[in-house]
């Protein structure tokens, strides 16, 4: 699944490419992914020309001249190709803009969860998708205090509350056991049990591993690629996702899976005791 560092990097691949051009005509083929009336959808874009592009957490939002914003959510599998009008269709694309330019921004999905839905600036945080989402790790808003605080609300796991957008917004599977890594802390503790310099640490971790991942493009794993066959390279910096058996490269013990909240979740069980984190 692409994370904060995966959107940030299809933003600042599509940035560039899509600024200053028009939409002139739309192609829709999977309706559902467009979360209102796809006449409509077509009706306002057609003819609109892309200001920006600028990211929230795991969202990318389009933003055109006339205030418009297109609000995209990749879920599973969701990408954008810029490709010429006259390329191959893969089956797998389900939305396609075609540019001023003769090319065309098309949207692919093999498991067809993302979503589409347009707004304006004005209305854009009364989206229910978007108005009760957390703080992003950068946000100045996104405290020790405040962390520590919704850490006192639910007994949940600390890997389940990360994961959970409503707290923090960004963190995926991955990130969240890099995280809990640095941190030094066992993914299976309740949130409630941890102390405010706990969640500092869990603050600092995650803007670390999220500013390093950035820089480098994201994680490519599995079938995830970004945009333009963009390959991130922050998989060669993982310390502990997908490092089963591998030694620890704090400790050398060896690294252990298993599941949180129906997870994969891999940690060090002595850098990361479950009782007593050090």
């Amino acid at each position: 699944m692409p994370e904060l560092p995966e959107v940030e990097t299809v933003r600042q691949t599509l940035r560039p490419i899509l600024q200053g051009r028009t939409i002139t005509a739309i192609d829709i083929h999977w309706p559902k992914i467009v979360h209102m009336d796809q006449v409509l959808f077509c009706h306002l874009l057609i003819g609109a020309r892309f200001h920006d592009v600028e990211r929230f957490g795991k969202y990318l939002f389009f933003v055109f001249d006339d205030e418009q914003i297109l609000v995209s959510h990749l879920r599973m599998e969701g990408k954008f190709y810029y490709q010429a009008e006259a390329e191959p269709m893969d089956k797998h694309v389900h939305v396609v803009f075609t540019l001023d330019n003769g090319m065309q921004l098309r949207y692919h999905d093999v498991r067809k969860f993302g979503t589409m839905e347009l707004t304006n600036r004005h209305s854009l945080w009364q989206l229910p998708s978007l108005r009760k989402l957390g703080y992003e790790p950068f946000q100045e808003q996104a405290t020790a205090t405040y962390l520590f605080e919704k850490f006192q609300r639910t007994q949940r796991p600390i890997k389940s509350v990360l994961l959970d957008q409503h707290v923090l917004v960004g963190l995926g599977n991955i990130y969240v056991d890099e995280v809990l890594f640095r941190a030094k802390i066992h993914p299976l503790t309740p949130a409630k049990k941890l102390t405010k310099s706990q969640a500092e640490k869990i603050l600092d971790a995650s803007v670390a591993v999220l500013e390093k991942a950035i820089a480098l493009g994201g994680t490519t794993i599995r079938t995830y690629q970004s945009t333009l066959g963009v390959d991130g390279r922050f998989q060669n910096e993982l310390q502990v996702h997908t490092k089963l058996g591998e030694p620890c490269p704090v400790c050398g013990t060896p690294i252990e899976k298993m599941k949180v909240g129906g997870r994969g979740t891999y940690y060090c069980p002595v850098c990361q005791q479950e009782k007593g984190d050090k």
